[in-house]
């Protein structure tokens, strides 16, 4: 459901790191199966960077034998049909100073300035999110 750029409310924010350990088989953990399970009758956002992080990861896999490219594909199919709804990226400046100010990469910025602007919880495996999750009072979804 990439038709997910339609306007739904929603009831946190999910990064690329929750989203593929939905498909990679040796990437569960509690967050994950949280997130998933609130995911069943909730929505998730993030922003629309996360299909091109979420093919790099899931090719990064095959690359490396984790997976092969059929699992690649299925993996991707099976994602787009879950209730994510992706937005384009809050401003930059607000990218950029949470990225300088938490040592973020562009891409986590995005994520946490999203959650930030709509006062959302973070789905998060990343331990900088975290961090920087922590410092700010920004709730994570355990």
């Amino acid at each position: 459901m990439e038709g997910n750029r339609q306007t739904l409310m929603a009831d946190f924010v999910v990064d690329a790191s929750v989203v593929c350990g939905w498909v990679l088989p040796d990437e569960n953990s509690p967050v994950v199966v949280a997130a998933f399970e609130k995911l069943q009758t909730a929505n998730a956002i993030a922003p629309d960077i996360l299909w091109h992080e979420v093919r790099n990861v899931l090719m990064m896999a095959r690359r490396r034998k984790r997976i092969d490219f059929a699992a690649v594909r299925e993996g991707i199919g099976l994602l787009r049909q879950l209730n994510i709804v992706t937005r384009p990226s809050p401003d930059d400046d607000v990218i950029l100073d949470l990225a300088e100010r938490h040592k973020l990469t562009a891409y986590d910025a995005a994520y946490f300035a999203l959650a930030v602007e709509m006062k959302l919880p973070l789905a998060t495996l990343d331990r900088q999110l975290i961090d920087a999750a922590a410092q700010d009072g920004v709730p994570l979804l355990a």
